[in-house]
């Protein structure tokens, strides 16, 4: 241990003690004794990084609170290389002169995504503030009202749109909006028709909305640029999303084949990379975004743009086995069966616990897909508490993270590594202590 965390283990446990004693009067007799033992598992408390690795066994694919998507061995590999030293971050090795930091992902986004154009900023949030203040600062953006979201942390749609100085016309109602009410909204000032894909809720019944394509084309015909804001940004074709149980998610490439100026979606979230944003599009309008001052305050760092980069010439190989989301999203039932029946085998036996191995649901998360239910198989832990087995799950070296359904706490395999199922072996072996 650091001698700071020794020292500062050691006064709390003093202090404590004083307190104790001082509590319970003069006439009291109490061992003043501390037990060193106490006092070194402060000290690695106090020593440990406040970010730390935790096992997410709670069927949550992109689990917002867990940090979203795990990276894969590429795109850490790439963090590492990138962070041993210099690099070219905004050098033109060839010119030997100053380059972009935007140079090293448009090649590959424009190939997995067919636009003429593209650029990378801290996460999809600033990647939608960036496209309206770039396209239409001071112009009306109109919306539909079934559109005008919000996300986590309070991100709502009409406060980003006054913050990107964009006057908001509202069009529709909540559940239907139709060609006609975009047209109606249409006057000198209009800049802009903005699509928002709904990614982290869903309208069922009586609905009823304009497509991006034929956004586009009255945008077209009338002189408006369209930006459609897709949030989750699947990379993968639909065939596949339906071949893994999903719902259809609109890919990236099919919403820029329909013409949009301007196309944004995450780094984190389906497309299972860094926290990022990313946005696509034509020249015109990549390049206005580009330009704009707020990019300063939102352009990636050299960390970002090699684990992307890596991430993205995974998809772009046909590697997706090598990317832990599309992994787990496509995991197939019988082989989360196998590894539930291999994990449950493997803890044995735990006084005061039953252990069992059931059949759950998953889901996606992250503000993805929101209606999608995966069917899967976790190992449950039946005992006197189940607040108080998670408690202690999460108390474990690597702690480890589930969920607690009908008094039992349920281990979903799905989201728990290979590399990390003897990780949750101790965890719950160490109940017994």
């Amino acid at each position: 241990m650091p001698r700071w965390a020794v020292v500062e283990a050691a006064r709390r446990a003093i202090a404590a003690k004083r307190a104790t004693i001082a509590a319970a009067g003069s006439g009291a007799n109490l061992d003043a004794t501390i037990d060193p033992l106490e006092v070194a598992a402060s000290a690695r408390d106090l020593a440990r990084p406040a970010l730390r690795r935790v096992i997410n066994a709670t069927g949550v694919v992109l689990h917002t609170n867990l940090g979203r998507a795990p990276l894969a061995d590429a795109a850490r590999g790439a963090i590492e290389e990138a962070s041993r030293g210099y690099s070219n971050l905004e050098y033109d090795l060839a010119r030997g002169e100053r380059g972009s930091r935007h140079d090293h992902l448009r090649g590959v986004l424009r190939e997995l995504t067919g636009a003429e154009d593209a650029i990378v900023v801290n996460n999809n949030a600033a990647a939608t503030v960036l496209g309206l203040a770039a396209l239409a600062t001071e112009r009306e953006i109109v919306v539909s009202r079934g559109e005008l979201i919000e996300i986590g942390g309070s991100f709502r749609l009409p406060e980003i749109l006054k913050l990107s100085r964009g006057v908001l016309v509202e069009v529709g109602t909540t559940n239907k909006t139709h060609r006609k009410d975009y047209e109606a909204a249409i006057t000198a000032a209009t800049g802009l028709f903005l699509k928002v894909h709904r990614s982290n809720f869903a309208i069922v019944g009586f609905t009823s909305e304009v497509s991006a394509q034929e956004l586009v084309v009255l945008g077209r015909a009338r002189g408006i640029r369209t930006m459609i804001d897709l949030g989750s940004g699947a990379l993968v074709d639909r065939e596949t999303q339906r071949k893994w149980g999903l719902p259809d998610e609109p890919t990236v490439a099919e919403t820029v084949a329909t013409g949009a100026d301007l196309v944004t979606f995450s780094g984190d979230k389906l497309l299972g990379g860094p926290q990022a944003g990313i946005a696509v599009g034509t020249k015109a309008a990549v390049e206005a975004a580009r330009t704009h001052p707020l990019m300063r305050a939102f352009r990636p760092d050299k960390l970002t743009i090699a684990a992307l980069g890596a991430t993205l010439a995974l998809y772009r190989d046909g590697s997706l086995d090598a990317v832990p989301t599309p992994r787990m999203l496509g995991a197939p039932l019988e082989a989360l069966r196998a590894t539930a029946d291999q994990l449950a085998r493997a803890i044995g036996s735990v006084a005061g616990v039953a252990i069992a191995v059931e059949a759950c649901e998953s889901t996606v998360g992250g503000g993805a897909m929101p209606t999608a239910r995966l069917a899967s198989w976790a190992v449950t832990l039946h005992g006197p508490s189940a607040d108080e087995l998670d408690r202690a799950l999460r108390r474990a070296n690597i702690p480890v993270v589930a969920r607690i359904e009908d008094a039992k706490v349920w281990l979903d395999v799905r989201t728990v590594a290979p590399e990390e199922l003897d990780d949750v072996v101790a965890a719950v072996r160490g109940l017994a202590g």
